[in-house]
């Protein structure tokens, strides 16, 4: 039998004596929240998203929006019922059994690699022309796919934020809360500027592309939904908060304040920079453009402040690294205690952190970021998350029918409209995801069903549990 009471503690964290030390509050989690999903989503998604969608962009923001608070209430109940470090994998597993659980897992790892990667190589597409004045070899900031032969700087940003986690988490939680703070200072002060210049003629005609997600003449997809399954990207990181319920003072109560609020503050940063954006110039004119903040800023004859957005952006992108790399160690972390992976990668260091699965992780991502073409298949992330996601909402149903008595210090309202909310909302947001995007993913479980049909199945802890009672 699979659920609660076969597997207490749920993250087997106090068998094995290496719980990880309580250090955040609130106010971190909030931080941590708003540094993973305030980052290249918003800073650049808006452009794809004004190409896809046109001022329907706006709709597409509210509908990604509604499907990700469904999630984030579902994340928030089970989080403060079960503080493990293993997010929606331990939930899954939990609630809906071992090979449910691998596969959530799996798909994070999908997740989180390929955010902390692409990011990471997004940092490097800013540094790279500075270090160029100074002699630094062009074929050492490339991966293989643009012709050079590794991406140096980007390999370089994964190992510093690494070293501040190994620091330890408070450490890096300060670090990264003043680079959150720098970041909406930033995105406060393109609103500033843009906002009074909004024009409601630049809303006509409001939905050019209609409501689904077809494809055009030239095979991309446009529409609202087109255009919110990509936004998707822009919100999701709250997730990355349940990392973090083991470390959490008072998990019953912060980390719902975190994953909520974070995800309220985001949503009006995200609606008031989008409005500003569209109203203040013709969204042709910076649709699908690298920098659309910035594009806009120099449209409306203010180049000083644009040139202050686009640096203030790459000093506070590697928040979102922090987070997402912080993220995937801990769910690495839950994987190895469950014997998914090998147990000598849970131990904590003296500071209080997972040094061995910490490094273990930023060499994985190093390496995608600086010699895998990540470009094409970035977009897996978001695949990755959907799914999860789904599998979150299905836990809340579950539990909330199969275990009602189980303490919950936050309940989520309306529980099966929120549950159904976002399995069916993420769902639908998958199935508009690039036809390419979809096989990506389906390579990728089927790898992943074959790791664990080979290896982990056979030295999990329910395997082992097994073998003792026979």
């Amino acid at each position: 039998m699979t659920g609660f009471m076969r597997r207490k503690p749920i993250n087997g964290a106090e068998r094995h004596g290496d719980r990880l030390p309580p250090t955040l509050s609130w106010p971190h989690l909030m931080a941590l929240g708003v540094g993973a999903i305030v980052g290249t989503g918003i800073l650049t998604l808006i452009g794809v998203g004004a190409d896809r969608a046109g001022p329907s962009v706006l709709l597409s923001f509210a509908i990604a929006g509604a499907v990700c608070a469904c999630a984030a209430l579902a994340y928030a109940e089970l989080a403060a019922m079960m503080p493990a470090a293993g997010s929606a994998y331990s939930y899954s597993y939990a609630a809906l059994g071992e090979i449910i659980a691998w596969v959530v897992g799996w798909s994070l790892i999908l997740e989180y690699s390929l955010v902390v990667s692409t990011v990471a190589v997004g940092w490097s597409g800013y540094a790279s022309p500075l270090l160029a004045g100074f002699g630094f070899p062009v074929e050492l900031t490339q991966g293989p796919e643009l012709g050079g032969l590794v991406n140096l700087p980007a390999i370089f940003i994964i190992a510093v934020v690494t070293g501040l986690l190994l620091l330890g988490t408070r450490e890096s939680a300060r670090v990264n809360t003043v680079l959150v703070i720098v970041k909406i200072a930033t995105l406060s002060l393109f609103v500033a500027v843009a906002l009074p210049h909004f024009e409601a003629a630049h809303l006509n005609p409001f939905m050019p592309y209609g409501f689904g997600s077809p494809p055009g003449p030239d095979g991309v997809q446009r529409g609202v939904m087109a255009a919110a399954a990509i936004i998707f990207f822009a919100f999701y990181g709250f997730d990355a908060i349940s990392t973090a319920a083991e470390e959490t003072k008072r998990p019953e109560r912060d980390l719902a304040i975190g994953i909520v609020g974070s995800m309220l503050v985001c949503t009006l940063i995200y609606v008031l920079v989008a409005a500003a954006a569209i109203g203040a110039v013709p969204f042709a004119g910076f649709a699908d453009s690298p920098e659309p903040l910035a594009l806009i800023l120099r449209e409306l004859g203010r180049p000083g402040v644009a040139h202050v957005v686009a640096t203030a952006a790459v000093i506070a992108l590697p928040t979102v690294l922090l987070a997402f790399l912080y993220g995937q160690s801990r769910i690495f972390l839950a994987m190895a205690r469950d014997g998914f992976l090998p147990g000598s990668l849970a131990a904590i260091s003296k500071r209080g952190t997972p040094a061995r699965i910490t490094t273990a992780t930023a060499i994985l991502v190093a390496i995608l970021a600086g010699l895998l073409p990540i470009g094409e298949i970035a977009a897996l992330a978001n695949a990755g998350t959907l799914i999860a996601f789904m599998a979150v909402g299905a836990c809340l149903i579950v539990l909330r029918r199969s275990r009602p008595d189980l303490p919950r210090p936050f309940r989520a309202p309306a529980a099966l409209a929120v549950g159904l909310g976002a399995v069916l909302g993420c769902l639908y947001l998958f199935t508009s995801l690039p036809a390419k995007t979809l096989l990506w993913c389906l390579g990728w479980n089927l790898v992943g069903l074959l790791i664990y049909l080979g290896y982990a199945r056979h030295h999990s802890r329910l395997a082992k549990a097994g073998q003792e009672a026979g």
